[in-house]
């Protein structure tokens, strides 16, 4: 048959937008309110968080390999504002920032991201993730309807998903990314604000519309998500919640694998019969994406880690610290994963009917034309119970489920785990360390790089939080007739700070320590201190550690000492320090001249052999040290120390304080019954942290250089390197 053109140009028609359709459909992402819609098909998805500068670059490759083989679909992250925004302008995406690596990694291994720009990510991450510089921007006020935090807001928003989009990395670009989103867990916040909380809620889902990803846009903790945001549930149970539209699926950013742990804190451990209960409770309830925080926790490097948070974020994730497996935890979610996606026609197909099988016991079903799928509970927290189901009997342990994926066969129990118990244990290696030391100086008022003022200075308004340390100076001059000189009384020194160590120095020598926690940052010194008669120097180091990342207007809270300030049992009763003039230095000396690297160190002489100082206050060691052979992970033992921050070949690995003993009630830990984070602690009595993470991929075969600063004093001689393994 002769076709004239005007037919070829209807059947060319007819083929551009047949291929039209396909490719819209394949870059399709939508929801109804039982799933997200990916390509047309309709899923249940499993994520985990992993953040990729918890993390170095050379890790992620088989973070996400351990990731996808444990069963997941999804690999869910936060954006961290101010890792990449250091400065006004300025931007950052290399190394353990690098985010467009690492999502094009999770691409490669055929994963989903799920992308949360925030910029506010909370994450017990230094200020939850806003850069410091913000807060100082006039008229700044932090996550409500100000005009200057939504420019500077949308302008890091937009920035990063151009990005994404220049990269091609949103689902309907044929990248990865399905999930977006905006804020984080403002519902609370919006409570305690009001309206200009309700107005900001607003604008910023709007905002986030406007961007335009193609992808779709979740809200967590915020029930009044403007629609089409979802809105989404965190915690250590979300059976119960309900998205704001009967249109949106149920869906579970947050799923707490554990807890972190802080600074005086014991360790806190979920057990996973109770992790997967959560999991199989959420998805018989109509549950469709479910993510675990955290997948893998890793390591706060350098100075990110939150108000009082350690340097380890293992959160007792399936992936430890170390990128390890932790078992029985990841291989029992991985066969619940298994499981779960065999369950998966059904579970998109229909809602659940719901039969009652006992006082505490339930059967959930799933039952569409072509599949069946059964949920079988026993809410029971001390007892086991056999029940009868379509004629057949089975027997569910205490605050368990049972899954059947053809409603017959029991193919996982949440509370039977299968899987073998692998204990991790730090082995020592045969590393060798030669140490050598040199005093911190303890500046005096009137030093070079001192400033004065009159009364105190908050500290973070001055070192812009460039360094954890803030010197506050001055001078107590002592008349031949005070009265204690005679009588050996020595005066009352009371210092009120706003957090959160002190180290006060009386003539050059350590007068005592203070320091807060993270439920009570705020601190008093009150000592009696040694003066003599004349001029006496006083000098008090502030020491920050992390900055709040959580509260309302949290940027308004202050750090460093801010009085009163008193001197009691001097002749006239007591002084009152607040309004003397001061004198301040902003970090130390060794900072100054960067000692943690190799040239700074190479700058100034170091003590060797027997004369290397000991149980000292602000002191700094190094020593020369060869990588252990073997790929096992390494760590240093920092168990002879007081406080302070350790460098490996000019890498910051965080704030160690393994002097800072963990508190709490440390028992006995049932998986059964409703979990939280002071349910199952262990490691009372012992360092908040021991171990510090040193990633190998920061060494090299030979000539590595440690340098460690100490405040409090230790003995560096008991520092050793050690690797993480089962045998």
């Amino acid at each position: 048959m002769v076709m004239n053109f005007r037919d070829k140009a209807w059947i060319f028609l007819a083929i551009m937008c047949f291929s039209l359709l396909i490719c819209s459909t394949k870059a399709l992402v939508s929801y109804d309110h039982k799933a997200l819609i990916i390509n047309g098909q309709k899923r249940i998805l499993l994520s985990g968080s992993i953040h990729y500068p918890r993390s170095t670059p050379e890790m992620w490759p088989e973070l996400i390999k351990k990731a996808q083989e444990g069963g997941l679909d999804v690999i869910q992250t936060y954006v961290f504002w101010n890792g990449h925004e250091p400065s006004p302008g300025q931007y950052y995406f290399g190394d353990r920032y690098d985010l467009v690596r690492f999502i094009k990694l999770v691409q490669q291994a055929g994963l989903y991201v799920s992308l949360r720009i925030g910029p506010y990510v909370c994450a017990e991450w230094n200020f939850g993730g806003i850069p410091v510089w913000l807060k100082y921007v006039p008229g700044m006020v932090f996550r409500t309807d100000n005009g200057p935090f939504k420019t500077a807001m949308q302008k890091f928003t937009k920035k990063i998903v151009d990005i994404m989009k220049e990269e091609k990395l949103f689902e309907t670009q044929g990248g990865p990314i399905i999930l977006s989103q905006i804020e984080n867990e403002y519902g609370p916040m919006e409570w305690e604000i009001g309206s200009a909380g309700k107005a900001y809620t607003k604008w910023t889902a709007a905002m986030a519309l406007g961007l335009s990803t193609g992808v779709p846009w979740v809200m967590c903790k915020q029930d009044d998500a403007p629609y089409p945001i979802i809105n989404t549930c965190n915690g250590f149970y979300c059976e119960g919640f309900k998205p704001n539209s009967v249109d949106q699926p149920k869906m579970w950013t947050e799923n707490w694998t554990g807890w972190f742990t802080e600074f005086g804190g014991a360790i806190p451990n979920r057990p996973v019969e109770d992790l997967a209960f959560s999991v199989a409770r959420f998805i018989q309830n109509g549950g469709s994406f479910m993510n675990y925080y955290m997948y893998h926790g890793g390591t706060n490097f350098d100075r990110t880690s939150g108000e009082f948070i350690t340097t380890s974020y293992d959160y007792d994730a399936p992936l430890d610290e170390y990128g390890l497996l932790r078992e029985p935890k990841y291989s029992h979610l991985k066969e619940l994963h298994k499981v779960i996606k065999l369950c998966e026609p059904a579970l998109v197909s229909v809602d659940p009917t719901i039969n009652s099988l006992g006082n505490k016991q339930e059967a959930h079903v799933f039952k569409s034309k072509t599949s069946c799928a059964a949920f079988l509970s026993n809410y029971d927290t001390s007892y086991a119970a056999k029940v009868m189901f379509r004629g057949f009997p089975y027997d569910l342990p205490p605050w368990s489920i049972s899954i059947l994926p053809d409603c017959k066969t029991e193919y996982h129990n949440t509370a039977k785990i299968r899987s073998p118990s692998i204990l991790m244990k730090m082995v020592p290696t045969s590393t060798r360390f030669s140490w050598e030391s040199y005093n911190e100086a303890i500046p005096s008022s009137g030093d070079y790089g001192t400033f004065a003022r009159d009364g105190f200075l908050e500290q973070i308004s001055m070192t812009r939080d460039k360094t954890d340390y803030f010197w506050y100076l001055t001078d107590i001059t002592i008349s031949s007739n005070e009265g204690f000189l005679k009588t050996g009384e020595d005066p009352l020194l009371t210092i009120c700070s706003a957090g959160h160590a002190l180290h006060v120095f009386v003539n050059g020598q350590l007068a005592g320590t203070s320091y807060g926690a993270l439920s009570s940052p705020k601190l008093t010194f009150s000592q009696r201190i040694k003066l003599r008669e004349g001029v006496n120097k006083l000098a008090i180091l502030s020491t920050a550690v992390g900055l709040p990342d959580a509260g309302v207007h949290y940027e308004t809270w202050n750090t460093g000492v801010l009085g009163p300030a008193t001197l009691n049992g001097v002749n006239s009763g007591a002084w009152d320090m607040s309004k003397w003039k001061w004198s301040y230095k902003i970090g130390t000396k060794g900072e100054a001249m960067s000692l943690h690297t190799t040239t700074g160190s190479s700058s100034v002489e170091w003590t060797e052999g027997s004369f290397v100082a000991v149980k000292q206050p602000l002191t700094w060691y190094k020593s020369s040290f060869n990588a252990p052979v073997g790929n096992e992970p390494l760590a240093l033992d920092m168990n002879t120390m007081g406080k302070g921050q350790v460098w490996v070949n000019g890498h910051n690995i965080g704030r160690q304080w393994p002097a800072y003993t963990a508190h709490g009630n440390c028992g006995r830990c049932n998986y059964a019954g409703i979990y939280n984070e002071k349910k199952c602690l262990s490691n009372c009595g012992q360092s908040s942290q021991r171990w510090y993470h040193v990633p190998r991929s920061w060494l090299k075969p030979s000539g590595n250089l440690l340098v460690v600063f100490e405040e409090w004093g230790g003995d560096p001689s008991g520092i050793s390197v050690v690797k993480r393994t089962n045998k």
